[in-house]
């Protein structure tokens, strides 16, 4: 029955052609006795009609409800007055108007959600709503239509990076009454969206396995929602010079003079004693709102790669311009203790606010410490890591035993990380010992025979030599050739790095990569006298790779060139006078040292054989 309903209206429209459309838009224009009209061009505003038919109708029924908007109630207003029959003939002319206009801005939404719509035809669609969001109330910004319009980008089957969001950033984000209602809106979504996923925060337990995993519809809405609270532009400045750009000149940002509150009776007047907020106020109103509407969304279960894209860019995009940005100190430290590359993320936001907010963190150098894995060193977010690692190790009131396992761990990590995460280590260490010269005896520190009290207490499973020893009191801190470092240790007063040395620092002497076995040698100057050193540029190393270390190689001029030369060709790798007491033969060599023996007999035999010839001739 439906289906057959559906295509009898289909062929009913296609009786039609495009000069009738015009026709019928015209007839509309001129005269309120062809009002029937507006149905039948309404029918044609549908995702499925031909884009020039779609056009058409929709440019008629714009010209036909732009005039009118000021004088049609409110959508509230024409559904409580609906059922009156008895009521004012203009009244009910009119509601029943403001009806078919929200049909229309209803089928609007749908040609803009629709992905498998004309582009060009979208954007018209787009236009239309914001050129009604500009007048459509009462001269004022119709916050309900746009708000409409990004609820239903939001909840659409849309992409993320579908045009419709792109236009709508790029044509209208300029415009700063039109930021303030998107960030209000866009709140608005964000506890929507939260009261209908009350379950567990993903934080808890992210699994970064299912990042290529298919998104699910709320997974989506949150994305484009992020999409659209990333494209917003911060506000730049705030003083009284500063003017901003605004989609409705009488909009939010707008006061009347001595307003005592209006009715719908003075909307034809409320142009009058129009006077514009400063641009500090403006500034004020919308700090409030960024805030808002991010601190929301950030409530939100977010998706792994959403949740990495926040917490990269939040430092830079968000906390700048937060009202109080201590209110991301629950999220950061959340994000902080996942550990792993969340934590690394998370990193840049914490450290802004501990040292420019004031925010406390007590565990913060335990975690710090147990972020470094050799993992790290070829993490994408690596080279930001870096640096923010030796601005943490910059203070000089750091405890000595703290800098001393940072110190140990990272020369520990040296022995297993790529050359270019050697260089930075190095770097790493040179800095330490230059800032901390209470740790700069693990430069070269004896095989420990140093004793210390002893504070652990017996164990059950230790043996009676073990007891008596600590009966005396004191113990032998180390036997010698085993370094006494726990690089297993988390906590790091409890790794011993203090009584230990930086021996494989030493071992890089020898590194296989000549820059590498180069740039130890910087570790060999005094750092104690600071006027004569300085500090390395971490930053200049923490992007390295294989690629870049080969670039600088073979970039680098090379004053002496060594050569090998040789004055006869070699016919092996190694001469048996490096290695006293090995033979190097090859397989078969016997066999034709023999033949050779044979042909030089054989030679010989036959020079002595001319010889004698010769003396007796």
């Amino acid at each position: 029955m439906a289906s057959s309903m559906v295509s009898k209206k289909q062929k009913k429209k296609d009786k039609y052609s495009l000069s009738d459309l015009k026709t019928l838009g015209h007839q509309l224009l001129s005269s309120r006795a062809h009002v029937n009209n507006l149905p039948l061009l309404l029918s044609f505003i549908t995702p499925s009609t031909r884009p020039k038919y779609a056009l058409e109708s929709l440019l008629s029924l714009q010209s036909f409800f732009t005039p009118l908007l000021p004088q049609l109630p409110s959508s509230a207003l024409s559904s409580s007055f609906s059922s009156d029959s008895q009521g004012d003939p203009e009244f009910i002319y009119r509601t029943w108007v403001r009806s078919k206009f929200d049909v229309f801005v209803q089928s609007l939404l749908d040609i803009a959600i629709c992905s498998q719509s004309d582009e060009a035809l979208r954007e018209v669609v787009l236009d239309t709503l914001m050129e009604f969001v500009k007048v459509g109330n009462c001269g004022k910004f119709h916050s309900a239509i746009y708000h409409r319009l990004l609820h239903s980008i939001v909840h659409s089957s849309l992409e993320v990076h579908d045009i419709l969001p792109d236009l709508l950033a790029s044509k209208y984000f300029k415009y700063i009454d039109i930021r303030y209602f998107t960030y209000i809106s866009l709140e608005k979504l964000s506890r929507s969206i939260g009261a209908n996923d009350i379950s567990d925060d993903r934080r808890e337990s992210l699994d970064t396995t299912g990042a290529n995993q298919p998104e699910s519809s709320l997974d989506l809405s949150v994305h484009k929602l992020y999409h659209l609270l990333s494209r917003i532009p911060p506000l730049e400045g705030s003083d009284d010079k500063a003017e901003y750009d605004m989609w409705n000149a009488a909009g939010m940002f707008t006061g009347k003079e001595n307003d005592k509150g209006h009715t719908g009776k003075q909307c034809k007047d409320e142009s009058t004693n129009i006077k514009v907020l400063s641009p500090a106020n403006i500034a004020k109103k919308m700090k409030l709102k960024f805030t808002k509407a991010w601190i929301s969304f950030l409530r939100l279960r977010l998706a792994v790669d959403v949740y990495k894209e926040v917490l990269v860019n939040l430092h830079q995009v968000v906390i700048p311009y937060l009202s109080n940005p201590l209110m991301l100190c629950d999220f950061l430290t959340r994000s902080y203790d996942i550990g792993g590359v969340v934590s690394v993320m998370a990193l840049s936001s914490l450290f802004v606010l501990m040292t420019q907010h004031g925010l406390e963190y007590p565990n913060f150098y335990e975690k710090l410490y147990a972020l470094l894995e050799p993992s790290i060193f070829m993490a994408k977010h690596r080279a930001k890591f870096f640096q923010l690692l030796d601005s943490c190790l910059k203070s000089p009131l750091l405890p000595a035993y703290l800098a001393a396992a940072f110190c140990k761990k990272l020369s520990r990590l040296s022995l297993a990380v790529p050359p270019s995460g050697a260089l930075v280590i190095i770097a790493l260490i040179h800095n330490l010992l230059r800032r901390h010269p209470s740790i700069n005896c693990l430069v070269h520190q004896e095989d420990g025979n140093e004793t210390t009290k002893d504070t652990t207490g017996a164990e059950s499973e230790a043996d009676d030599s073990t007891e008596d020893s600590r009966a005396g009191g004191e113990i032998s801190s180390v036997k010698s050739g085993i370094d006494p470092f726990d690089d297993k240790q988390t906590d790091p007063l409890k790794t011993n790095a203090m009584r230990s040395s930086l021996w494989e620092v030493d071992t890089l002497r020898h590194h296989y990569c000549p820059p590498v076995s180069r740039f130890v040698m910087s570790l060999e100057n005094d750092l104690t006298v600071r006027a004569k050193t300085t500090e390395v540029a971490v930053k200049d190393f923490s992007s390295g790779s294989y690629a870049t270390i080969f670039g600088d190689e073979i970039r680098r001029r090379v004053k002496q060139v060594p050569l090998a030369f040789y004055t006869a060709t070699p016919t092996k790798l190694f001469s048996e006078s490096d290695f006293l007491g090995w033979t190097f033969k090859l397989k078969g060599e016997e066999d034709t040292s023999a033949v050779l023996v044979d042909n030089t007999s054989k030679e010989n035999g036959h020079i002595s054989a001319k010889r004698s010839r010769g003396e007796s001739s």
